[in-house]
């Protein structure tokens, strides 16, 4: 996987705030739109950069991305010669911003951009430095009734068993600390676990509901066969882990 560039921007200028980091495959023509949203939604509000994850698409995604990287500067790419799978590709575009604090979006543009500032607000709002996860809550669904099943069977049965307190880990819109990302196990599907990761390093985790919109272009990837039951056995690796970790209460002791 190799970096594209990074516009007008580089290393020596100080990190921007937020970076919001967007994985793809094979999302041409819902690229540029979602784009030209989240510039909409955060200019003049927070510093930010975007990252760009194609995750070896097979349709013109690569040849957009080029024309927005020339375009808009604050947007960087990556990209994955053979696809690895959203989780991978999330990872890589983490290990690649450069902000303190990663908002995660879902390619489709089903994610309305604007939301990602009711995440920071209710990060803000708490002034609880333990917050490392804030976790978007699609309030209504827009999707198909397949993916809708698919998606409350496997949420239920994660919810039920993990006892994480999120009843829509799915959901692409997520604000989270880039150490803490960082810090967890890198897994394939491990996106769908954040906040049971999180609680298992001592972070606190708050849910927002955030809205859903129809999907744009192009056809959705997860459906009950890869969406519950290819999660079943990390499920229960989650859960062991989750009961492993143990986090101290300590007491330093400084001159």
């Amino acid at each position: 996987m190799t970096g594209a560039g990074q516009g007008s921007g580089s290393s020596a200028e100080s990190a921007p705030a937020l970076s919001v980091v967007v994985p793809v495959k094979d999302e041409a023509g819902n690229l540029l739109p979602l784009i030209e949203e989240i510039h909409a939604a955060l200019d003049g509000v927070v510093d930010f950069e975007i990252v760009y994850v194609d995750d070896g698409s097979g349709d013109s995604t690569q040849n957009e991305l080029s024309a927005a990287w020339r375009r808009f500067p604050r947007l960087n790419v990556v990209r994955h010669r053979v696809a690895c799978g959203q989780s991978t590709a999330l990872l890589s575009g983490v290990q690649a911003a450069r902000g303190d604090w990663i908002a995660t979006l879902d390619g489709d543009g089903q994610n309305p951009p604007a939301d990602i500032l009711k995440l920071i607000k209710a990060r803000d709002a708490t002034g609880d430095p333990r917050v490392t996860l804030v976790a978007g809550e699609r309030a209504e669904r827009r999707d198909s009734i397949v993916r809708r099943l698919s998606s409350r069977l496997a949420n239920g049965l994660r919810s039920r068993v993990l006892k994480d307190g999120v009843r829509d880990t799915g959901c692409g819109l997520k604000l989270i600390r880039r150490d803490a990302y960082l810090s967890m196990p890198a897994f394939d599907h491990m996106h769908r676990f954040l906040p049971a990761l999180a609680q298992a390093r001592g972070g606190r985790v708050i849910v927002v509901a955030v809205g859903h919109r129809p999907r744009g272009f192009g056809r959705t990837k997860y459906g009950v066969g890869n969406r519950l039951w290819v999660g079943l056995v990390d499920l229960f690796g989650v859960l062991w882990l989750k009961r492993r970790s143990k986090v101290p209460d300590v007491e330093q002791w400084k001159r």
